[in-house]
């Protein structure tokens, strides 16, 4: 069911960036801060990462990944993502030739995965994408083949090793997106998608099990958040669509923008979901189940345009949803809104 109410977010000061953000699915990460600290952001052009803090006078750094140890070898980033693990935080990387892990600040590289160029087809583009923390200990990256490969990460230094790789999927991975609420027995806590559309939904653990597999609808899948057993997915034709995570069953589904939805974020403690894409429009929406028929429900609250502007990242600063940031393609600047 999809019904209208309304929240109002006002604009704030922006941040500024070097480069502006490329024009790639999720290029917004933001890392919210457990305290009073300000929330940190990243977002990605061409080899290098700007790296912000929401803070008073707004830190801006730039990494320029090192692959493989060598500067000379840098090529593109797809995404670049923190994974909150309860033991600790990850600044995760992914381009061309590979995967890489930092401490949270950038400062040190806890571990570099080259990718296997020998695994593709010689005319398929190959990189890694879509980024999740999961299950604990675990850190999921996609990978253009469709392999999702699973590392273990240890409480503190650099033994990473890949434990598992999932092979579900047999198109490139768009996004990756652990459970951000409670999960319902059998429901699974994770969800990946791909370049046609398919989404598979995962319980994790020493062995991740597949639990849900939802078909490919002829339209790439580019961002997916997964909240309270619901998957919420935003695709190349502007819909939003929600899924039950357990059975995989349609449950309700919204024409959110006029073209390709470029990221979704969720917030976990009200159910808020963002959605920003190519129209240059960024939607708050509100999700919620119906305690009387159980019905999977959402709600438009707010509309943000950014004039003239490719959105191709969104994402809440805090847990409520009362805050958000955005991307654009060829913009200077991460826009910032907080609700009034």
């Amino acid at each position: 069911m999809v019904t209208a109410d309304t929240e109002m977010y006002r604009k704030d000061k922006s941040l500024p960036l070097r480069s502006s953000s490329a024009a790639l699915y999720n290029n917004l990460s933001v890392l919210r801060p457990a305290g009073p600290q300000p929330a940190r952001l990243c977002t990605v052009h061409g080899a290098g990462l700007s790296l912000l803090s929401a803070g008073p006078g707004a830190a801006l750094r730039q990494l320029q990944p090192k692959e493989g140890g060598s500067a000379l070898s840098a090529s593109l980033l797809t995404q670049a993502a923190w994974c909150a693990l309860p033991a600790r935080v990850l600044l995760v990387l992914t381009s061309q030739r590979g995967i890489q892990m930092y401490e949270a600040d950038g400062s040190i590289m806890v571990y570099w995965h080259a990718l296997d160029v020998s695994e593709h087809p010689p005319a398929q583009a190959v990189f890694a994408r879509g980024i999740a923390a999961a299950g604990g200990r675990f850190i999921c990256v996609g990978t253009s083949s469709g392999l999702v490969l699973v590392f273990d990460i240890p409480p503190k230094g650099t033994n990473v090793t890949v434990s598992q790789v999932l092979e579900q999927h047999r198109d490139a991975i768009t996004d990756i997106a652990a459970e951000l609420g409670q999960a319902p027995d059998g429901a699974g806590d994770l969800v990946t998608a791909d370049d046609a559309g398919t989404l598979c939904t995962w319980s994790t653990g020493e062995e991740f099990t597949l639990r849900s597999k939802i078909p490919a609808i002829g339209c790439t899948c580019s961002s997916v958040t997964l909240w309270n057993g619901v998957v919420a997915a935003g695709y190349g034709n502007g819909q939003i669509r929600l899924y039950e995570a357990a059975s995989g069953v349609l449950r309700a589904e919204v024409n959110a923008h006029a073209r390709w939805i470029y990221a979704l974020d969720l917030a976990p403690q009200t159910g808020k979901l963002l959605s920003g894409a190519e129209d240059s429009f960024v939607h708050v929406w509100q999700l919620s189940t119906n305690p009387d028929t159980e019905d999977i429900e959402i709600q438009h609250r707010h509309a943000e345009c950014v004039t003239d502007t490719q959105v191709c990242g969104a994402r809440f600063c805090d847990p409520q949803g009362d805050s958000f940031a955005v991307t654009g393609y060829d913009l200077s600047e991460i826009l910032r809104y907080s609700r009034v």
